[in-house]
């Protein structure tokens, strides 16, 4: 294995378990998150709804970090994931529309985004040595 595969590998493996860490105990969280963000969620099925597909990708990651190889083609859109809410994180704390703690996740999203381009990009260079060398 070579070590563009290893560096995937682990990203991907950190990545998606600290994404569950992060995102399931929101699932009980709904009320406090109100009293102590306010206002309320006043629309719980988008906030289901976003903790739902975020942790779809979650699960995703950990498949990916099984043979990121093979599973290069996903980490576009997982980048995409990840920056739809750095970006939007970021810009509404701009705005003063978030608090920092969401700037903060935002931001840590931004760094995986960026780690995930860059797992892209090492991946096609180690596939594209090993095909030469073939």
């Amino acid at each position: 294995m070579s070590s563009s595969e290893r560096f995937a590998r682990r990203l991907f493996t950190v990545c998606g378990i600290y994404g569950l860490i992060a995102l399931l105990p929101q699932y009980f969280m709904e009320q406090r998150l109100g009293q102590d963000f306010p206002p309320a969620i006043t629309h719980p099925e988008h906030f289901y709804g976003f903790l739902g597909v975020a942790l779809a990708w979650q699960i995703a990651f950990l498949i990916m970090a099984r043979e990121p190889l093979r599973y290069r083609p996903l980490i576009l859109p997982a980048v995409l994931e990840k920056l739809g809410f750095g970006l939007a994180a970021l810009t509404l704390f701009a705005l003063q529309r978030a608090p920092a703690l969401v700037a903060l996740g935002g931001a840590v999203d931004l760094l995986m985004a960026a780690l995930f381009a860059l797992a892209y990009w090492r991946l096609g260079s180690s596939n594209s040595a090993r095909t030469e060398r073939t």
